[in-house]
């Protein structure tokens, strides 16, 4: 049996008898981006890179660019262009605030390099390759560095796609002289060195998985600058200085304790001193304890060993 086409669905599919265009035409309307921010390396640095190709790539997609380093491949995370493919595009003005509020200067951003192309299933098993390779000279180039005698911990290696640099990152209390040690690496592994000197939070970012939490850690998970938290927050925020309830993979203060801060210390400002005299429903007391979240304060009252804890609504200060 033939089926006939109905004329009410031939008059739908015609854009001229339609509101609204379908998401394919509205896709295939939009022109290529012009610029899109990508993010790469095991350091997870951000970078705003032109790009001249046909296709319309969308967040999440990875790249091949050509960058101070080298060819890598990258992480499509946004466009700065309003008329691309991607419906999550902002605008340059919004992408730079965030960075000032982000860090600033200290923010790993920059402009330097362009996209080549969107990778490909070649590239893509090169960059597997390659970084299975990277894994498998860690000991050797681990070997390498203790051999030399020079005070510094290897703590992991990253190689990029196009395998013109290898970049060693090391832990050390003092500067080192590490000239001749490029010179011996460069020749054992034929490529261009790197020596990277980072801090203990770095190597965190660079080699941690999970936090207690459950999440990944912040530093490797979105945290850009990692800024040095004081124990003013921790004494705020925590009832014991417990360093193992405190400190976090990398053995410093969590960095989680900078997000509440703030809202912790206007809390705080709320609540009567401990031992200060106040005014409560059932009469005058002193306070004992406060619970800065809760807003709750414990007051002994007068003439009893009666302790009882009022909403800092219900309280006066005397």
């Amino acid at each position: 049996m033939s089926i006939h086409p109905l004329p009410i669905f031939e008059r739908d599919a015609d854009p001229a008898f339609r509101d609204a265009l379908t998401d394919a035409e509205q896709y295939a309307a939009l022109k290529p981006p012009t610029s899109i921010v990508v993010r790469g390396g095991r350091m997870k640095w951000v970078a705003e890179l032109p790009y001249g190709g046909e296709a319309k790539p969308g967040c999440g997609t990875k790249l091949v660019a050509h960058t101070p380093r080298g060819t890598e491949l990258v992480e499509m995370l946004t466009t700065v262009c309003a008329n691309s493919g991607c419906s999550k595009s902002v605008s340059r003005s919004e992408m730079l605030e965030y960075i000032d509020n982000s860090g600033g200067k200290q923010f790993p951003f920059h402009t330097e390099g362009s996209i080549l192309r969107i990778a490909t299933v070649e590239d893509l098993a090169q960059a597997t390759e390659r970084d299975s390779a990277t894994k498998a000279l860690e000991e050797a180039i681990e070997v390498v560095l203790k051999a030399s005698g020079l005070p510094m911990k290897f703590v992991t290696a990253e190689g990029i796609l196009g395998g013109e640099l290898l970049t060693i990152y090391y832990l050390s209390e003092e500067r080192v002289d590490f000239r001749d040690l490029l010179k011996v690496l460069g020749a054992q592994f034929k490529t261009r060195i790197e020596l990277r000197q980072v801090g203990a939070r770095d190597e965190a970012r660079l080699v941690a998985d999970y936090e207690r939490c459950g999440q990944h850690c912040c530093c490797k998970n979105f945290l850009k600058v990692l800024k040095p938290i004081s124990m003013k927050s921790a004494k705020l925020q925590k009832a014991t200085l417990d360093p193992m309830k405190i400190s976090g993979r990398c053995g410093r203060l969590m960095c989680c304790l900078r997000y509440e801060d703030e809202t912790y210390a206007s809390l705080a400002a709320k609540l009567p001193k401990t031992k200060s005299r106040v005014k409560t429903p059932d009469g005058n007391g002193l306070v004992i304890e406060t619970r800065t979240l809760v807003q709750l304060v414990l007051v002994r009252l007068d003439g009893s060993l009666t302790e009882v804890a009022f909403p800092v609504e219900d309280i006066t200060v005397l």
